[in-house]
């Protein structure tokens, strides 16, 4: 591992009453490219102790609902299995997990924690960090970014203004952090005897049991995990990877659709990108392609974690975008909009605009939009909303809340580049002023796009007839 992802929090003392290391998994569900997990094993067995791996679940994490703790747990369920594989005790409480892991750590040689990127992530390692220092444990803690391919603070050290300023930075980089081998074997194999909360076989007792928004359904296509993370990548590898270029057409279906099992930490960006280098290595890509999905994957998706680093306010209207997005949306506040729409008719996809609506639909059933028709579909709500904070508090709550991959850096960026943030001032329009317009032309003009309302429609009415069956063979 490369030494610039670990940071250093706090000194440890050896003692002859410590029991074990801990690796507290948040961010990072998965057992394979996890720098953190590996990190805490070597640690481990330098002292010679098992090692813990604790996951605490938020009953109330915020904007959460059944969709996302479904996705989540079926990505834990399998994380458990491996990890008793690797003779690695696995602790799953429900409790909010700074608070649920200060019992543990009066035994614990070491506390290692993976990084959290937004602000909730961060005040739960903070918590944890001090509740250890006025305790006056004895254990050493550290953190280490292992979601990023360049770790967000090595690549830069303030906010960027657009994709152009990070991609020399990170592409100066990222060939050092291509630093993951082989998970280390756990040498201390001594059964730790803690009592789980739940042993993740009933995933959908376990919801029930939770007090959270069952509004939302789970989602019929995908499912969670790194088994059906990397199921999906090889089929892209095999029947997609090399049409990458045309991936912006949202009727080819070409994308990876990677972004719900990074969210959750499933898959690691790194493994995905090593994997990419041995196809273009073997000769088994496509270079315009390769090069394309390098810059989603390590370009765009940094800039966005770099965005929720360094702009505290970066889910705030008042602050997540540039001075002159908000000059010119101050300038057309009040231009009249042909359209608006309440937040039930945006959510129930009854608008004039057929493809907002098969947009609004794919999200609304399955949990993931077409990256392209995200943008379009953040443009209709902002041309069809009284205000232009009305259409982001708007968006902002319907991505929340639907998209698997919701609070995401990703998605916070997403949508303040909507708003003008990591673009430039376009030529000035009614309603938009000077932020970037799309239009239902242009989707016709470059995509087969009616191609794409026809699959969204096949989609909802199988999804609709699958709960149909369900709900008849429970009568």
């Amino acid at each position: 591992m490369n030494s610039k992802r670990l940071i250093h929090l706090k000194d440890g003392k050896s003692e002859s009453s410590q029991k074990y290391v801990i690796y507290w998994m948040q961010q990072s569900h998965r057992v394979h490219y996890n720098h953190a997990l590996n990190y805490a094993i070597e640690i481990a067995n330098q002292k010679n102790l098992p090692l813990l791996v604790y996951f605490g679940l938020t009953p109330n994490y915020p904007e959460a609902n059944q969709r996302h703790y479904y996705f989540m747990l079926e990505g834990l369920q399998e994380v458990k299995t491996v990890l008793e594989k690797f003779h690695i005790h696995f602790l799953f409480k429900l409790e909010s997990p700074e608070k649920g892991i200060k019992q543990y750590l009066k035994d614990a040689a070491a506390l290692v924690m993976d990084y959290g990127y937004l602000r909730l992530q961060k005040l739960w390692r903070k918590e944890v960090l001090d509740y250890a220092l006025e305790n006056d444990y004895n254990l050493s803690i550290d953190i280490i970014d292992t979601d990023l391919i360049v770790p967000v603070r090595v690549a830069s050290d303030k906010a960027e203004y657009g994709a152009y300023t990070l991609r020399p930075k990170i592409k100066r980089l990222y060939l050092e952090f291509r630093d993951f081998s082989k998970i280390e074997t756990i040498k201390n194999q001594k059964l730790l005897i803690f009592e789980s909360d739940n042993d993740l076989t009933n995933i959908q007792e376990l919801i029930d049991s939770l007090d959270i928004d069952k509004t939302v359904s789970i989602s019929p296509i995908y499912r969670g995990g790194y088994i059906q993370a990397s199921k999906m990548f090889y089929d892209f590898i095999e029947n997609k990877a090399n049409r990458y270029i045309d991936s912006n057409d949202p009727s080819l279906g070409l994308t990876s659709k990677m972004s719900m099992y990074l969210h959750f930490g499933q898959i690691s960006a790194l493994e995905i990108m090593d994997k990419m280098f041995l196809l273009i290595d073997q000769g088994n890509l496509d270079g315009a392609s390769f090069d394309a999905y390098i810059e989603q994957l390590l370009v765009r998706r940094e800039l966005a974690f770099n965005f929720v680093t360094y702009n505290k306010g970066y889910d705030q209207f008042e602050k997540m975008t540039e001075p002159w997005a908000y000059m010119t949306m101050n300038e057309h506040e009040f231009d009249k909009r042909d359209y608006l729409y309440s937040l039930k008719e945006l959510e129930n996809a009854k608008t004039h605009d057929p493809y907002f609506n098969a947009a609004m639909d794919e999200m609304f059933y399955t949990g993931y939009m077409h990256n392209y028709m995200r943008m379009y579909w953040a443009k209709k709500i902002i041309e069809w909303m009284p205000t232009y904070k009305e259409a982001y508090d708007t968006t902002l709550y319907l991505n929340n809340k639907y998209f698997i991959d919701g609070r995401d850096p990703n998605s916070y960026t997403g949508i303040a580049w909507c708003f003008g943030k990591h673009d430039r001032a376009w030529t000035e329009r009614n309603v938009f002023g000077k932020l970037r317009y799309m239009n239902a032309k242009g989707l016709e003009r470059k995509f087969n796009i009616d191609g794409y309302v026809k699959d969204v429609e096949t989609m909802v009415k199988n999804t609709i007839n699958h709960k149909k069956s369900i709900v008849k063979s429970k009568i």
